[in-house]
C-alpha cells in the first residue's frame, strides 16, 4: 500500500468501510432482503418467503432472463469483434485518424442511451433495412452502445504491448495474417476476456434503450424488473434483480476462470 504506517492503514480501511458500505454494500444488501421479505413496514422485514420467486419461477421471467442472456452474449461478442478489428486498425493510422476513430467509437457513451435508442428506431423503421419490432435491433442497440468498451480496452491493451514479439515473429520469415492469428490475439487474450466481460455485464443492464426497441415477444430482464417495479410489486422487482444480478456474476466467473488460465499461458 501507499501508506506504509500502521496507524495510516488503519485510517484508509476506516473511510475505505465507511464508504463502501452505505454506499454499495447495503443498497444490494436491502435488495436481497426485500426479495425474501413479505412485508416491510418498519426498518426490517416482518417476515420472510420464497413465495417471490416461486412467483417469478412460473411466469415470463424465465423467458426474460435467457432473452437476457443470448441479448448480452451475441452483443458482447460483436462488439468484441468491432472493437478489436477497429483497435487494431487504428493502430496502423496516425495520430489525427486515431483521434477521429476514437471520437467516432466513443460517441455511443458520449450521447445518453435514449438518443441512441430514438436514433435506431428512426433508422431501421423502414426499408431497406427494416428492424423495428424484431429482436435484431435490440441486439444491435446494445452492441452499439458497448462497442466503445471493447474499443477502448483492446485499443489500451495494444499501446501496453511488446512490439518485438510481432517484429521477431515477422524477422523469421512469418506473414501478417499469421503474426495476427498466432501472435498478437493470444498475448491479447487477457485484455479480450476482460473486454467481453465488461460488454457482457453492461448488457445485461442496459434499460434506457431496450425501453424503447423491445418488441413483445424479446423482453430482457431489466425491463421486467422496472416493469415489475412500476406496477408496485417491489418485492417481485426485487427478486428478479437478484436473479439478474446472480446470471450475470456466474458469467463473469466463468469468463474470469478462461482470463486467468489465459494470463498464466
Amino acid at each position: 500500500m501507499l501508506v506504509h504506517s500502521r496507524g495510516g492503514r488503519w485510517a484508509v480501511w476506516t473511510v475505505f468501510f465507511a464508504l463502501f458500505l452505505p454506499v454499495f454494500a447495503l443498497p444490494f444488501l436491502v435488495i436481497l432482503v426485500a426479495s425474501f421479505a413479505s412485508g416491510w413496514s418498519g426498518a426490517f422485514p416482518s417476515g420472510m418467503t420464497l413465495g417471490h420467486y416461486q412467483e417469478i419461477a412460473h411466469g415470463d421471467s424465465p423467458h426474460a432472463l435467457v432473452t437476457s442472456l443470448v441479448t448480452a452474449l451475441v452483443a458482447s461478442l460483436a462488439a468484441l469483434a468491432v472493437g478489436t478489428w477497429a483497435a487494431l486498425a487504428a493502430q496502423a493510422l496516425r495520430r489525427r485518424g486515431r483521434r477521429v476513430m476514437d471520437a467516432l467509437f466513443m460517441l455511443p457513451v458520449a450521447v445518453p442511451s435514449v438518443v441512441v435508442g430514438l436514433s435506431l428506431l428512426v433508422a431501421f423503421s423502414k426499408p431497406p433495412l427494416l428492424l423495428n419490432g424484431t429482436p435484431a435491433i435490440v441486439i444491435v442497440a446494445h452492441t452499439v452502445l458497448v462497442t466503445a468498451f471493447a474499443y477502448q480496452s483492446v485499443g489500451a491493451a495494444l499501446a501496453r504491448l511488446d512490439p518485438a514479439y510481432e517484429q521477431s515473429a515477422a524477422s523469421l520469415g512469418a506473414r501478417p495474417s499469421y503474426v495476427l492469428w498466432r501472435v498478437k490475439l493470444p498475448l491479447l487474450l487477457p485484455s479480450l476476456t476482460a473486454a467481453a466481460a465488461l460488454c457482457f455485464a453492461l448488457s445485461m443492464g442496459e434499460l434506457s434503450a431496450t425501453m424503447m426497441l423491445y418488441p413483445p415477444n424479446w423482453v430482457p430482464l431489466p425491463v421486467s424488473v422496472f416493469g415489475a417495479t412500476d406496477r408496485g410489486a417491489l418485492f417481485s422487482g426485487a427478486a428478479l434483480a437478484v436473479v439478474l444480478m446472480a446470471a450475470t456474476l456466474a458469467v463473469l466467473l466463468a469468463v474470469s476462470r478462461i482470463r486467468t488460465k489465459a494470463t498464466y499461458r
